[in-house]
């Protein structure tokens, strides 16, 4: 499947898509690498993204964008305008537009993007 990974009987009438992450090629971001499932110009609502964190994360913030992370695997920490907390698998945390955030550590998470990603909201001081 191609990156918007859909499946449907047709696309333009059907209620649904439908995304494997597994197959969505991976997209260099400030955080690592990302494949985003439903990222595109016909979608506004959210999307997802299934994040491998590489220990060079870059401290970015949205002005528009709330994201939800959800650790999978590996253990770190999050910093969270200059606090930092612990994070292991299975702990979420919702990012608000304007929290300056990144990801420390070797982690993957699964990261749901509210409105869909854009990559004009990505700010970096």
């Amino acid at each position: 499947m191609n990156a918007t990974a859909t499946a449907t009987l047709d696309d333009r009438a059907a209620n649904y898509l439908i995304a494997q992450l597994n197959e969505i090629d991976p997209l260099r971001c400030p955080c690592g690498f990302a494949r985003r499932a439903f990222a595109t110009a016909e979608n506004s609502v959210a999307s997802v993204h299934q994040v491998d964190i590489q220990l060079d994360a870059r401290t970015h913030y949205h002005k528009k964008m709330t994201e939800i992370y959800v650790v999978l695997e590996g253990e770190g920490s999050i910093e969270l305008d200059g606090n930092i907390f612990p994070v292991k698998p299975m702990t979420s945390v919702m990012i608000k537009p304007g929290c300056r955030h990144r990801a420390i550590g070797k982690l993957k998470i699964i990261n749901v993007a509210i409105p869909a990603f854009d990559p004009k909201d990505e700010w970096f001081d």
